[in-house]
């Protein structure tokens, strides 16, 4: 365990009650373990900070010094060009082409995942408004401590940090899923906080959740589209007998599967059967279709392949040009340096820095994001 950075985790411990990015880290160092002549990774480090990354990286350069043959699946292009030799491309489940990875280019392997040239995907403003959510003392177990800041309409703020730092904890005891000790939230320019005991209740408050599990947390992966994306609002697609209106859904859904381009056959489509750039198209469209004021988005890109990144980017900046407050965890920082008006940075449960745009950068967040680490 200790070679994933696991070290300090209790082994008789339930993976279930693990985060995604530590269940990742089992399930790699399961594969390790098992000395395999073939090892097989899909998208392994999905949800892991550039530390963790790193040290999966060392174990992959033992195995290969030993002989192991690796085939490693990822949409991170820098990665790639780390760990491999050669680098194949498949777009619509066809193989385009395969390179020496010394001969390859990043912009010409993203120009055959996609098909075309990708151009400039999105565009953030300076202007923001007024404050949206302010955030005074959450405390939430030993992973929130303390925590105060607001966003503003029109702003898209990042939360980094590394794994467990308590990025994701801020998100979901805001939104009520895990239980606030301490703390109050204020929406607008109230003076009296809110009471949100529960995700129902940040829901009826104007405040969205999409989280980094999409699939587990996220969707109906058995029920068509038009379910999923209804799901929010179900009354405003009830008749009076109580039934759901196929017909409402359907135009419903229709109008948001154009808007936000989500590649399907139909909204009778199964929302499995998507790719996971689509999936979490639908999961926003939900949230779209609610008409959320206030989007708390974990790990949004995460498992999706370049051209649906920058289209989800695309989006969130477009919804921060309409009003919305906007938050993003993210563990990729040139993700929250190209998104994010300000980056927030947690370190061992407390929010220790927040960034101007223009005055970050990769070193000054990183060591912010230790800080609490090496004080101890």
């Amino acid at each position: 365990m200790g070679l994933v950075g696991l070290g300090g985790l209790d082994p008789a411990q339930q993976a279930g009650a693990l985060g995604v990015g530590q269940q990742q880290l089992v399930e790699i160092a399961a594969s390790l373990v098992r000395q395999a002549d073939v090892l097989i990774l899909d998208e392994p480090t999905a949800a892991l900070t550039e530390t963790e990354t790193d040290l999966l990286f060392q174990q992959i350069a033992r195995l290969k010094a030993q002989g192991t043959g690796i085939i490693y699946i990822s949409h991170r292009l820098e990665e790639l060009q780390r760990v491999a030799n050669r680098i194949s491309v498949l777009r619509d489940g066809q193989l385009v082409a395969t390179h020496e990875t010394r001969e390859v280019s990043l912009p010409q392997i993203v120009r055959e995942m996609v098909g075309r040239e990708l151009g400039t995907a999105f565009s953030r403003r300076d202007a923001v408004g007024t404050v949206a959510l302010r955030v005074v003392n959450l405390q939430a177990g030993a992973r929130v401590r303390d925590v105060s800041f607001e966003v503003r309409r029109g702003e898209i703020l990042g939360f980094a940090g590394l794994m467990g730092s308590g990025r994701t904890e801020v998100l979901r005891a805001i939104f009520g899923a895990d239980r606030k000790e301490a703390g109050a939230l204020y929406l607008g320019d109230a003076d009296v906080p809110t009471i949100i005991q529960s995700p129902g209740d940040a829901v009826r408050h104007g405040l969205a959740f999409i989280t980094e599990d999409r699939k587990q947390q996220g969707l109906l992966l058995t029920q068509p589209i038009r379910a999923n994306i209804t799901l929010a609002r179900m009354r405003e697609v009830g008749g009076r007998s109580g039934l759901l209106n196929r017909a409402a859904e359907n135009a419903i859904s229709t109008r948001f599967i154009k808007s936000l381009q989500v590649r399907c056959a139909s909204p009778e489509q199964t929302v499995a059967q998507l790719s996971g750039g689509n999936q979490q198209k639908v999961v926003i469209a939900k949230w779209l279709y609610r008409d959320s004021d206030i989007l708390l988005c974990d790990e949004p890109t995460r498992g999706i392949d370049v051209g649906a990144k920058f289209e989800i980017y695309a989006l969130l900046a477009d919804l921060a040009a309409a009003g919305k407050a906007i938050i993003v965890v993210s563990s990729e920082l040139e993700e929250l340096m190209a998104l994010c008006d300000r980056i927030a940075v947690m370190s061992v449960g407390k929010l220790v820095t927040t960034f101007q745009r223009g005055e970050w950068s990769q070193d000054q967040i990183m060591n912010a994001a230790l800080s609490q680490h090496i004080s101890k």
